[in-house]
């Protein structure tokens, strides 16, 4: 059996998943595309339930193609029932989509999220007589913080096993005279699906349909569009608004019935944008929240590093004595140790706090205010405001922040979307700002090289700007409610990323950590030092700098484990000044994105394109290391360093 949960974006809908799903939950693609939906097996009523998280959608005939492939999920699957999640402090948006939905002729259950911001809100709604004017059962819930999940899912585990199909709303007479006549004209020629669905969907233009009609039913193409146009005649705009206007319409009314808008509570969550997102206290606001955030990563860093790293060298040591030292194996054992040991103790200590840190922010809802505020900035710079979401998500991972270019409509706008995304510092990328400048030389010079990443991704997105012209649009953007995080929900989170590196970051590191060792032993490390001194004398590195520089294209966190391997010493301040340690980590935050990412923009938008990218990276790579040397030269001895 199949649920299908769906809804609008920033509803709850991920966050109601993650409740039953508990995190354990894999990630595919639809068929043919590159468009992803999440899904897990979660046991409902003693019956396992396969649970599927479609992509946020606003509607089912949206043009961008997570859009459109929710509707070819929902269509083309078996799906048992779908779980409509409506954010209940916006009920006219969320029902829009719930009565689209409807007409899909599947099993419906309604969870109206949220219902506790709907009362601080001032919002009494009445549920009962919602469910009676909808005919599909309809429950509240605070999925945040677990409340009424249970019901939901055993609501719908019966509403599946009923097989009963809701009962659409119905259109003004003249709409329903065109879908009638639109039924009489397929003659059940797209079964198994509802004749009365394809008729509505074709006269909306949804384009999957339109392009089966071309193929099964090419005589069928001109009487659709000739009922497009007297629809269109009779109220004085395109199809696709008519039968939206006619759905917000009906959406009012109910809500008009079920709602009572009472006193609405001022809370701090409603003063505190009047500062967050002020055009000038914003960014002070900004610069402050991510001082904080730096601190407390670098705090705790910093608190369990040296301990962490003392008691494995000893460990390191101990062992190299028992297998003895100058032979193959113990070269082996030591770059085993060596990779075990990085992993553990320079690594996780910066990797864990900046996860948790990152996911508070985001259960918060303050990411998309950064959002909002770097648009506001970057604009003037000639940024696409859309870029600014794989913007965002490339803190976490480049990964998905590229993979999230897709709901950009232009190929323009999805290469230098994908292009800046690649710049961003992921958490594999700060853990070496973290692992060596913020540790060695303090949490504001690490804070530093972040606002110099921000400054040269908004040049980067000015001057591509330029060479590929376009008008760029501003971002609309939806700002939720700021919510407390809870513990669960922010540890879960935070485990579940920790262990996508324990699983396959980490062993990457530990094979490389022995690759470099057989290097060393061979004598082959100097073959690689030699391709990358060109950079590395330029940049006033030591020359022992150009493996790891190398090898880190495999995994960020790789090249910090490998630097500490070329130089003999994970005291880096005993082999590195800090103009080298700043220099290295600046480009380390530019240079290639990883092998992953890699993948994924070749799988996004072509070799070319990924080559491209990788060059422009080594090129700003360069140049921002450059200017950082020679700021870090002149800079660091005025302020004691």
């Amino acid at each position: 059996m199949r649920f299908a949960l769906i809804g609008q974006p920033n509803c709850g809908k991920s966050t109601l998943f993650n409740q039953v799903a508990g995190y354990k939950a894999e990630t595919g693609n639809f068929s043919g595309t590159t468009v992803t939906f999440t899904e897990s097996k979660v046991r409902v009523l003693g019956e396992v339930v396969e649970l599927v998280d479609l992509p946020g959608t606003y509607t089912l005939a949206g043009m961008n193609p997570a859009e459109r492939e929710a509707l070819a999920y929902l269509t083309a699957r078996q799906v048992d029932v779908i779980i409509n999640v409506v954010d209940a402090s916006h009920l006219i948006q969320g029902l829009n989509l719930t009565l689209e939905l409807m007409e899909l002729n599947i099993p419906l259950v309604v969870a109206l999220n949220m219902m506790d911001d709907a009362a601080r809100l001032g919002m009494k709604i009445n549920g009962l007589q919602l469910q009676q004017m909808l005919g599909v059962p309809t429950l509240p819930i605070v999925a945040n913080k677990g409340r009424g999940i249970k019901p939901l899912f055993t609501t719908a585990m019966e509403t599946a096993r009923s097989r009963q199909p809701p009962e659409r709303q119905r259109y003004n007479q003249d709409i329903e005279d065109a879908i009638s006549a639109t039924m009489a004209s397929i003659d059940g020629q797209f079964a198994p699906l509802h004749p009365e669905m394809v008729a509505i969907k074709l006269l909306e233009g949804t384009p999957q349909l339109i392009e089966q009609v071309e193929k099964k039913l090419p005589g069928l193409l001109p009487h659709v569009q000739a009922t497009q146009k007297a629809i269109e005649m009779a109220h004085g705009q395109q199809v696709g608004f008519v039968f939206n206007s006619e759905r917000r319409n009906q959406a009012a009314l109910i809500v008009h019935t079920v709602l009572h808008q009472g006193e609405r509570y001022l809370t701090w969550r409603d003063r505190i944008d009047d500062f967050l997102l002020h055009p000038l206290l914003g960014y002070v606001g900004l610069v402050v929240i991510m001082l904080i955030f730096f601190q407390g990563v670098y705090g705790f860093g910093r608190l369990v590093e040296p301990p962490l790293l003392a008691i494995l060298d000893g460990l390191t040591a101990f062992v190299i004595t028992l297998v003895g030292t100058g032979t193959l194996v113990s070269q082996i054992v030591t770059g085993l140790l060596q990779g075990i040991t990085g992993g553990v103790a320079i690594v996780l200590p910066y990797l864990l706090p900046f996860l948790i840190g990152m996911g508070i922010l985001e259960d918060i809802g303050y990411l998309p205010r950064i959002a909002f505020l770097m648009d506001a900035l970057m604009h003037k710079l000639g940024l696409h405001g859309k870029a600014i979401v794989p913007f965002i998500l490339g803190y976490g991972c480049n990964v998905p922040a590229v993979m999230s270019t897709r709901i950009l409509e232009e190929k323009r706008d999805r290469y230098l979307a994908a292009a800046l995304a690649t710049l961003v510092p992921c958490a594999a990328r700060l853990a070496v700002v973290f692992g060596l400048v913020a540790f060695y030389l303090g949490p504001a010079l690490a804070l530093l090289i972040y606002l110099f990443n921000l400054f040269v991704i908004a040049v980067t997105g000015k001057l591509l700007s330029r060479l590929l012209p376009l008008d760029s649009p501003g971002l609309i953007l939806e700002m939720p409610v700021y919510r407390l995080p809870t513990l669960r929900t922010v540890v879960q989170k935070a485990w579940f990323r920790v262990r996508e590196f324990i699983v396959e970051a980490w062993p990457v590191l530990i094979v490389g950590s022995i690759v470099l060792s057989l290097l060393a032993y061979f004598n082959l490390a100097s073959y690689f030092d030699i391709l990358g001194r060109p950079i590395t004398w330029a940049l006033g590195l030591p020359q022992q700098v150009g493996v790891p520089l190398i090898f880190g294209i495999l995994r960020k966190e790789l090249s910090l484990i490998m630097l500490g391997q070329a130089l003999g010493s994970t005291n880096f301040a005993s082999v590195l000044t800090p103009v080298q340690m700043i220099t290295f980590s600046v480009f380390v935050v530019f240079y290639i994105p990883c092998l992953a990412t890699l993948s994924v923009l070749r799988r996004e938008l072509g070799t070319k394109a990924m080559f491209s990218i990788a060059g422009i990276t080594i090129v700003i790579a360069f140049i921002a290391a450059l200017i950082a040397r020679i700021i870090g030269v002149i800079a660091l001895p005025l302020i004691g360093i």
